[in-house]
């Protein structure tokens, strides 16, 4: 019995039966219901909370042990899902970790160096290791401080892509697919929208390089300890034990002043081929092994080239990704069967806390767990069940842009140079400007949930739409624009040319195709067009299921009107044809 059946006296309703909003008294949705997804937010109605601690507080002693098993299982799955993310995180260092080492050491313009952060924290899938890595490049002064700052802007756009890949877990359901896409986007939307007011801002006035370098004294100040929060302590021992990437490698080859390259680490040598750190200190590459244990992990190899590490870290990367697929499935699995039952006005009134409070608590998880990435991937499923909306998610991930620039102050600590320093303060000061720009005010507020909104209702259309706007905002573009700068900062006139030609040929192309967009039924045609492509994937899928029943449908027909059987009916058409023929041929002889 529901909480709404005891408040009201509805006794003789049961639960179990009940599935719709429509069928209730109340008119309340309970999750688990067939029309759940059919309610949007402004049809929530509000709860108290006295109602959400009786859902919450009393239950009986069958009911507390079920819950103390549930919470058991949930920690279980929720460990190997951060564990999951850990090893990403890793794998994708041990990927490309040589080629962001190359791109982040690069000089060049603000365009330009907002792409390399972008580009950089997509392979490291971490912008706090991007961030570390730059404002060590700056305390070594391998990189300027006011470029390092555009590498940050574009570190701050990069780190979305990981919850963006976790909201694709929820391609089996349409509508968890929808809020999930929207949850994750709403991190994009903010950082997009920051970018194109803020980076113009500095590139002209110097804002944050100005502000930050007032902020300090000129003197050196001593160095400080690296802090590691307590969920690191806690899935780092068994991720080091699977594989461990080498960042110092990567910060090696992106200082321009060490001119080194990724073979110059190879092949790996160890000791008197004992694996284990003392024997291997400082000849392997890619892949190390964990000094506080001096245990190699099991995907390093004595010996190994540059290619074995690359396939070991997309072994471990395909391995990440099942654990973070199969862990996804059981967290929402789980947490589907919890709160089953449950009125949603209870769950919306438990989760819709105030806004800068949001903020608070966002930003102090991902200090515990020192990425946003994790953060918000954690929070993405619980959007995609309904569980929290996007307006909660919205100030929970401006919280985790906060948390994650504590990771490059601490990184600064650690460096006695005041230009570290001071970047890892632009990237703070960046992300709260952001903040005063974009949720304050109520209008502002609702543009970036807007823009998710509709990025949601884009996988409706077309489901695999994620796959694409993945692999063009966070591969695509960035890749265009860091080519486009490169012709540029030639400084030969082939170049300089080929240059121009190419953004007069991609303006044209944008003015053209906003032009057929809106005046030439573009926007008609092309969600027509992925529509019919959508249809012809779901019936396909169904194919089998709908012969299933059309066969079922068509022998209920026959024992209904007692046609017979397709094996008779030939026997008996074959058996009409030699009789038929017989008579032919004595009428020919007759005649």
């Amino acid at each position: 019995m529901t909480d709404h059946d005891e408040e009201f006296g509805n006794e003789h309703v049961d639960s179990k039966e009940v599935r719709s909003r429509k069928e209730r008294m109340t008119g309340s949705t309970h999750f688990g219901d067939k029309d759940f997804h059919d309610e949007s937010p402004e049809e929530i109605g509000d709860a108290t909370w006295g109602e959400v601690c009786r859902a919450c507080c009393i239950h009986t002693p069958k009911e507390w042990g079920m819950i103390f098993i549930g919470l058991c299982v949930l920690c279980f799955f929720l460990y190997f899902f951060l564990l999951g993310l850990e090893l990403l995180g890793s794998s994708a260092k041990v990927l490309g970790g040589c080629s962001a080492g190359t791109i982040l050491g690069n000089e060049t313009n603000p365009i330009a160096a907002l792409m390399i952060g972008v580009l950089a924290t997509v392979l490291l899938q971490s912008s706090s290791t991007t961030t570390s890595i730059i404002v060590g490049l700056v305390g070594g002064g391998a990189i300027a401080t006011q470029q390092a700052i555009y590498m940050i802007m574009g570190a701050n756009i990069g780190t979305t892509v990981t919850n963006t890949i976790v909201a694709m877990g929820h391609l089996g359901n349409g509508d968890e697919l929808e809020r999930a896409f929207a949850g994750a986007t709403v991190h994009d939307a903010f950082n997009y929208l920051s970018v194109v007011i803020l980076l113009p801002l500095e590139a002209a006035t110097g804002m944050l390089y100005k502000m930050t370098k007032a902020m300090l004294p000129d003197e050196a100040f001593e160095k400080g300890d690296k802090w590691v929060g307590p969920i690191k302590k806690v899935v780092s021992p068994l991720g080091n034990r699977i594989i461990k990437a080498n960042k110092k490698i990567i910060s090696a080859i992106a200082d321009p002043e060490t001119d080194v390259t990724c073979q110059d680490f190879y092949p790996v040598n160890c000791t008197d081929g004992i694996e284990d750190y003392k024997h291997c200190k400082g000849n392997w590459g890619l892949i190390e092994c964990d000094k506080s244990t001096g245990l190699c992990p099991a995907f390093f190899q004595n010996g190994a080239t540059q290619s074995d590490d690359h396939v070991s870290g997309g072994v471990c990367l395909f391995l990440a990704l099942v654990i973070l697929i199969i862990c996804l499935i059981g967290l929402v699995t789980l947490l589907q069967r919890m709160l089953l039952g449950t009125s949603t006005r209870i769950i919306y009134k438990a989760t819709n806390i105030n806004g800068y409070l949001a903020m608070l608590l966002g930003c102090g998880i991902t200090i515990l767990v020192q990425s946003s990435s994790i953060t918000t991937s954690t929070l993405t499923p619980l959007v995609g069940m309904g569980v929290i909306q996007i307006e909660q998610m919205y100030p929970l991930t401006l919280g985790a842009n906060i948390g994650t620039t504590f990771t490059a102050l601490m990184a600064a600590m650690v460096s006695d140079k005041i230009d570290a320093l001071q970047t890892a303060l632009a990237h703070l000061f960046f992300n709260i400007f952001g903040i005063i720009i974009w949720y304050p005010i109520p209008f502002m507020r609702r543009i970036p949930i807007a823009i998710a909104r509709r990025l949601g209702k884009c996988t409706r259309i077309w489901r695999f739409f994620p796959v694409v706007y993945i692999i063009v905002m966070f591969f695509v573009l960035p890749g265009i624009l860091l080519g486009l700068s490169a012709c540029f900062e030639k400084g030969t006139k082939g170049f300089i040319v080929l240059g121009s030609f190419l953004v007069i040929l991609i303006v044209f192309g944008i003015a053209y195709t906003a032009y057929w967009w809106k005046w030439k039924d573009g926007k008609e045609k092309c969600v027509s067009c992925l529509k019919a492509r959508q249809r012809q994937q779901d019936a396909k899928k169904a194919l089998p299921d709908d012969m299933d029943y059309l066969k079922a449908e068509l022998a209920r027909l026959k024992e209904h009107t007692g046609l017979p059987d397709d094996e008779e009916e030939v026997k008996d058409v074959e058996n009409g044809k030699d009789v038929d023929t017989s008579e032919d041929d004595k009428d020919e002889e007759e005649a």
